[in-house]
């Protein structure tokens, strides 16, 4: 008789490691200054090591999807798992800065299997659909959600303590408990649901799956959002911080007010009468709340209304986040590891594009003319997907 995991396990699961991903990122940021003393180097080599993990994310998907889709969700999560607690103790005893680099290279590309950045996708559209897929989906956006703005607040408190190595060394302890929890992993994914045939030929499906114009309109969404939610990760120390003058511990007294706004808006999803119905809700609340947010940052109104209009603002982004992605998958359920590799991929190579920008000139109109086009892209693209769908 085939085993099967328990839906709390599979929740417990799939949320920790597909919040490892954003800790391969973000978990280090505050120990840059420290980096740099340390390799008696500049800080632009230091921001290779994010350069780089952020590739080693991207590229990973792409390949462990396919793989994901022929193997099984086990293997590849085992073994990516095994390779990111290695390259996490490279990253500890690196003893200059190029090899830390490369670890981090290695990292990144393992946390993309082992981070469960794609296959996590993967697992809950093998056990689920429909209203049942949405509603996890929800569930999972919370902690998707939560990961890229807890971490770096986190790898600062825990500066406080010790050092970059000492974060690190926090990694592959995370690694090694994931490892021992995935190790009693029942495969989602049976035998006879595999995909036959040689492994290079699951990369011609990436072609396929990409000519799908519905699937990339809701990609398109996913990736603009995941964007608004980037800008706004690089852009908020100096706007809190710098502009403001608020304290450290002020300032993540905001991050975690804001973080607490993108869970309660996964959460309503399964309120809704329908996902697309979420969606036209959240786009058009997106817009409006992105609108607000932009002009009190231009008008430079206090803090108060600031953190207001962000709230609202990434409410409604936490109702976009699940909703695209569900119906994204369950339009491509027979390549969901390939569907959901393209959708990693997209989405980090869009933050790894959109956080720079809002460095550019006054922090303040660069990040609201960032979030205003974003905005105008879900709501242009919202509009395509949604009118095909009535065809």
């Amino acid at each position: 008789m085939e085993q099967k995991n328990s839906k709390i396990y599979i929740l417990i699961v799939v949320g920790m490691v597909s919040a490892l991903g954003p800790f391969v990122t973000d978990f280090y940021l505050p120990a840059f200054p420290n980096l740099v003393t340390c390799f008696d180097t500049t800080a632009s080599r230091v921001q290779l090591s994010l350069t780089f993990s952020m590739i080693g994310l991207a590229v990973g998907q792409i390949f462990l999807g396919p793989v994901s889709d022929k193997f099984g969700r086990k293997r590849p999560l085992v073994i990516s798992m095994f390779f990111f607690v290695l390259s996490s103790i490279g990253c500890v005893f690196s003893p200059s800065v190029e090899i830390f680099i490369l670890a981090r290279f290695i990292q990144g590309f393992s946390g993309a299997g082992g981070g469960g950045i794609v296959i996590s996708k993967s697992i809950a559209t093998d056990l689920y659909g429909g209203k049942d897929l949405a509603k996890f989906f929800s569930m999972l956006a919370c902690v998707q959600g939560l990961a890229p703005i807890c971490a770096p607040v986190l790898g600062g408190l825990l500066l406080l303590v010790t050092n970059w190595r000492g974060i690190f060394g926090v990694l592959v302890l995370i690694g090694i408990l994931l490892l021992l929890v995935l190790l009693r992993f029942h495969d989602s994914l049976s035998k006879e649901n595999r995909l036959q045939g040689e492994l290079k030929e699951r990369f011609v499906y990436y072609k396929e799956v990409l000519q799908h114009r519905k699937f990339m309109y809701f990609v398109l969404i996913q990736v603009l959002g995941m964007g608004v939610m980037f800008s706004y990760i690089a852009s908020s120390p100096f706007v809190f911080q710098e502009h403001y003058h608020l304290s450290p511990v002020m300032y993540s007294v905001c991050f975690a007010c804001n973080a607490v706004a993108i869970m309660l808006g996964s959460l309503s999803v399964v309120r809704f009468r329908s996902n697309e119905h979420a969606l036209r809700v959240g786009v058009w609340g997106f817009m409006f709340l992105c609108c607000c947010t932009g002009a009190s940052l231009c008008m430079e109104l206090s803090v108060i209304i600031i953190e207001i209009v962000f709230f609202l603002f990434l409410f409604f982004l936490g109702i976009i986040l699940p909703t695209s992605t569900t119906l994204a998958l369950n339009l491509e359920r027979q390549n969901s590891g390939t569907a959901s590799a393209i959708l990693g991929f997209l989405t980090f190579l869009g933050g790894g594009i959109v956080s720079p920008l809002t460095g550019m000139g006054n922090i303040l109109y660069s990040t609201s003319a960032i979030m205003f086009v974003c905005c105008v892209l879900i709501l242009f693209c919202t509009w395509k997907v949604l009118k095909m769908a009535k065809r």
